[in-house]
């Protein structure tokens, strides 16, 4: 199945990423607990000697040469090098009846780990991530012990540091898996791939699969598709390919298909939320030549005289779309032509609207799209293309009429209020876009940004 959104980042947006987590991550090793060691050796002519080392106190842990890379079909791969780390402990020696104790400097060197990450997706659709394979090598381990006994430290120095190299090396292995289980796991969870948008329509951002590494960027597909809230059902047409092009200048893209915005439409229609009744009081703020029934006054003689019909009586429209209209996408934009039936009442008091006449209308819609805060917000412009009307007794299109149905048929094609407020783009926490690009494409939207992530 073809996605309905699909997003790319790229080297730029990975090395940016990258940045973010190897500052973490020094961080995390920066406060690694190491545990004691202890242990014996035999040294000829001496004996046994035993040893422990304590209270390791881990100074500073700096991983000055990082990258991220991009392994295609397996996921991604992080590389560090020229790590090192400085700590404090004490020591305590026994041979025989010859007892030392008292404090080191350490110095770790030349630290090279390697991580790979494997991608994929859990049930509910969700991004995750698992440390596949980690290898950490360390060249150089350089201790000075403070004390007087010179000859004793050299017994069971070369014993320290081999221990030392073999424990860093567990355990900033174990340390990087945790991060990447505690800290990256979770916060991929909170890309919203499910989100409410309000009392009636959802939108759906699951991954169709997991993140596919190619040679140039990560591509992810998502289902992008909205939902009634109250009746979710299957959308009657399929999303189309969306082939996004070869452009790397920003961090991350965007491809919005035109399934995407159709789905919308669909789900809105589907809700309900494509009926408006505009009353006398809300009709009165509309410009147009006369007020109440006057305006209905054909210029020639009607077949039915509403003025006589209905005197003094307060008129509304029902404005409906009897279909969910169909959005099309190309270089020069998004448009459609929506169908509008109008329906006018008489409101007689005392009993149930009397209909008058039913007009049916269709209107060039284009759209301006632009994002905002995370979200695609936008308006649309009505056009003046017009049909037919009916009536039940003949009462015809009238040229005022029209123009001010047309006038009210926005309050229909254009929610306002919701395209004001936008769709969230599906973003993690704490992430924000910037140097935004907007450009129509053949059966999609592409939107290219940098991103800012703004830690707690």
């Amino acid at each position: 199945t073809n996605p309905g959104f699909v997003v790319r980042i790229t080297q730029a947006g990975l090395d940016y990423a990258h940045q973010q987590a190897i500052n973490f991550l020094e961080q995390e090793l920066g406060q690694l607990k190491l545990q004691d060691i202890s242990g014996d050796f035999r040294v000829l002519r001496v004996g046994k000697v035993h040893y422990e080392i304590s209270r390791l106190y881990l100074r500073s842990f700096h991983l000055p040469h990082s990258s991220i890379s991009l392994v295609p079909r397996v996921g991604l791969q992080v590389s560090i090098s020229n790590a090192f780390a400085e700590l404090d402990g004490h020591w305590r020696v026994k041979i025989y009846f010859i007892r030392d104790h008292g404090s080191f400097e350490l110095k770790v060197e030349n630290i090279y780990i390697k991580i790979s990450l494997q991608l994929g997706r859990d049930a509910l659709g969700k991004p995750t991530v698992d440390t596949s394979a980690c290898s950490t090598h360390i060249s150089k381990v350089l201790v000075h012990f403070s004390g007087k006994l010179g000859w004793l430290y050299n017994l069971f120095h070369a014993a320290v540091e081999s221990r030392f190299r073999k424990l860093l090396e567990k355990q900033v292995c174990e340390s990087v898996a945790k991060s990447v289980r505690e800290e990256l796991q979770p916060y991929l969870r909170t890309l919203p791939v499910t989100a409410r948008l309000d009392a009636m329509t959802g939108i759906d951002y699951s991954l169709v699969a997991p993140p596919a590494a190619t040679a140039q960027s990560l591509d992810v597909d998502l289902k992008g598709e909205f939902f009634s809230l109250a009746h979710r059902s299957a959308v009657p047409f399929s999303p189309l390919p969306v082939a996004l092009p070869p452009d790397h200048s920003h961090m991350v893209y965007f491809g919005a298909s035109s399934y995407f915005f159709n789905t919308a439409a669909f789900a809105y229609h589907a809700a309900g939320a494509l009926v408006f009744d505009i009353t006398d009081a809300v009709v009165s703020g509309i410009p147009r030549p006369d007020r109440g029934f006057v305006l209905l006054s054909p210029p020639v003689p009607a077949p039915l005289q509403l003025e006589e019909m209905y005197p003094n009586a307060a008129m509304k429209f029902r404005l409906s779309a009897p279909s969910a209209p169909f959005l099309s996408i190309g270089p020069q934009g998004l448009s459609f032509q929506p169908v509008v039936d109008a329906q006018a009442y008489a409101i007689l008091p005392g009993s149930s609207p009397a209909p008058l006449f039913l007009l049916s209308l269709v209107s060039n819609v284009s759209a301006v799209i632009d994002v905002r805060s995370g979200h695609l917000v936008g308006s649309l412009k009505v056009g003046s293309k017009g049909r037919k009307g009916r009536g039940e007794e003949g009462v015809g299109c009238f040229a005022q009429l029209l123009f001010l149905l047309l006038q009210l048929s926005s309050h229909i094609l254009s929610f306002p209020e919701r395209l004001d407020q936008g769709f969230p783009l599906p973003l993690p926490d704490r992430i924000q876009l910037s140097k935004i690009l907007l450009r129509f494409h053949q059966n999609f939207l592409l939107l290219g940004a940098d991103v800012l992530y703004q830690p707690r």
